[in-house]
């Protein structure tokens, strides 16, 4: 009865150790297939960081681009005004020189034909007594 319960012992103990030894597999198949999965789950994961990562590189490059672009036509316009307001300072200039040329111009005009004006006067005059002294 000794031997029976020893064999029977032995053999739960074999038994035992068997089932062990499949459920240490088990286990390790099932933490490599855990791991498997952990590490796709990772570089799926980094992955997706890094285009992330790229996308808002790539937005933060447009928004520096479109806040030059908008300085650079800023500073376009602030220029085309600048110019604008020297030309239009210029022509005012140049229209008051003008101005004062065609004065100055009208002036001697005026006096010139006044000075014909007068000799003529003065030769009709003088004519004129000459006609009366002969008649």
């Amino acid at each position: 009865h000794e031997r029976e319960h020893d064999r029977e012992i032995s053999e739960l103990a074999a038994k035992h150790e068997e089932e062990m030894e499949k459920l240490r597999a088990e286990l390790k198949e099932e933490q490599r297939h855990l791991l498997d999965e952990l590490r796709q789950q990772m570089a799926a994961t980094h992955k997706a960081e890094h285009e992330q990562a790229q996308l808002q590189s790539q937005t933060l490059h447009s928004l520096e681009l479109e806040a030059l672009r908008l300085t650079l036509n800023n500073m376009h316009t602030s220029q085309l005004e600048l110019t604008q307001a020297n030309l239009r300072k210029e022509k005012e200039t140049a229209l008051v020189e003008l101005r004062e040329m065609l004065n100055d111009k009208r002036a001697q005009e005026v006096a010139i034909l006044q000075s014909r004006h007068q000799l003529e006067w003065e030769k009709i005059r003088e004519q004129c007594l000459k006609e009366k002294e002969d008649l």
